[in-house]
């Protein structure tokens, strides 16, 4: 059950913050700064690239390294494909987890490494073979730490994670809003110095601006009635979002938002791109899961009996409105299966404030979900 009174008591909300979601949230612009600092003062913008690498390899633990790769490729194209190597393992611990090169993999692929731990033994065993491969290697990760060293070794690049004092108080989620931007903000500058991405330090500062203006609108301060996070948070309260994208940047915004309400609040969300969500979720609108599936729900006791969990779309779009969109069917469909529906648009600006808006608002809802309802 979520705790909606909550929402709108900021000192209950950093009581029940045990694991700084929402200073990780609130403080992801000033993240974004101090990455790409750090970023600066490793030599990125010092590199002399000869030409773009054939494919981008990116390995690391957890959603962080998955949301990174997603939006990285989006973000690419078709230039350079990027490859997230997923890890094998008997656990996800940073002793069990695998990291394998493909066979293909030579001295014109790039290898990045991200990871908010950097004592993976297997990450190490991947730089030190990237190296005899010939694979250009890239690190973001905590400093002073075997990876540290380890790409050192390899005569690859390595980049101290943007971190805060409170990193160190709780195990770092891995959908954690500080997590994914410390580790993508490098990246990002990276990959514009070889010319795959268009990611200049004017843009990264934009996108950071962005953050803050939304950690303004979306802080703990403001009441739900107008705040966009807390409002989406209490309309998922009871809900199985049904989270459709459409436009490029919206994709890795709705896999991040799914996976950051599974690992933070823990709660299901399926996400599909527009127009192919609407053939992909027409029957979960239409069966047991439908608003309309239960007409004995208004009947139930409010007290004893636990609400009927029921679909509800959260659509996000970064296109706009003049465009071709399937936002108009998209609205019908929900409406006439009784479904409610959400939505998030950004405001106008770059790729990466647009994106930078959507993932700020959906991070800030997963956490306003996970602290109200106790997970």
């Amino acid at each position: 059950m979520l705790d909606e009174s909550l929402l709108d008591t900021p000192e209950g909300l950093a009581e029940a913050d045990h694991r700084g979601l929402l200073r990780g949230a609130a403080e992801a612009g000033a993240r974004v700064r101090t990455a790409a600092r750090h970023a600066t003062e490793a030599g990125v913008g010092e590199l002399k690239p000869d030409g773009r690498p054939r494919a981008v390899l990116i390995a690391g633990p957890g959603a962080a390294a998955t949301h990174t790769a997603d939006l990285l490729g989006t973000l690419a194209g078709p230039g350079s494909p990027v490859v997230r190597l997923a890890p094998t393992g008997v656990a996800p611990a940073a002793g069990a987890l695998r990291w394998e090169l493909p066979g293909w993999a030579g001295s014109v692929d790039l290898l990045l490494i991200a990871t908010p731990d950097g004592s993976e033994p297997s990450l190490s065993l991947l730089a030190d073979q990237a190296y005899r491969r010939g694979c250009s290697v890239v690190a973001v990760a905590p400093p002073r730490t075997p990876l540290a060293e380890a790409v050192a070794g390899a005569h690859g690049l390595f980049v101290p994670m943007a971190t805060a004092p409170y990193d160190q108080e709780e195990p770092l989620a891995a959908s954690s809003p500080g997590v994914f931007w410390a580790l993508l903000t490098p990246l990002l500058a990276l990959l514009d110095r070889i010319g795959l991405i268009v990611a200049p330090p004017d843009a990264l500062e934009k996108a950071a601006d962005r953050l803050d203006h939304i950690a303004e609108r979306c802080g703990p301060a403001i009441a739900t009635y107008s705040n966009p996070a807390k409002t989406l948070a209490a309309e998922l309260a009871d809900a199985l979002p049904l989270v459709w994208t459409e436009g490029p940047s919206a994709g890795p915004a709705g896999r991040r938002f799914a996976a950051a309400l599974a690992e933070l609040a823990g709660r299901p969300a399926l996400v599909a791109e527009l127009p192919e969500a609407l053939a992909a979720h027409s029957a979960l609108l239409a069966g047991p899961l439908a608003a309309s599936a239960d007409p004995e729900d208004f009947f139930r006791d409010r007290v004893e009996e636990p609400p009927a969990l029921h679909a509800r779309v959260v659509l996000l779009r970064d296109r706009p409105l003049s465009g071709l969109t399937a936002a108009p069917a998209a609205r019908d469909v929900a409406l006439s299966h009784d479904t409610a529906i959400s939505e998030l648009e950004p405001e106008e600006g770059g790729e990466l404030e647009t994106l930078a808006e959507l993932i700020a608002v959906t991070d800030f809802a997963a956490v306003y979900l996970a602290l109200a309802s106790g997970a």
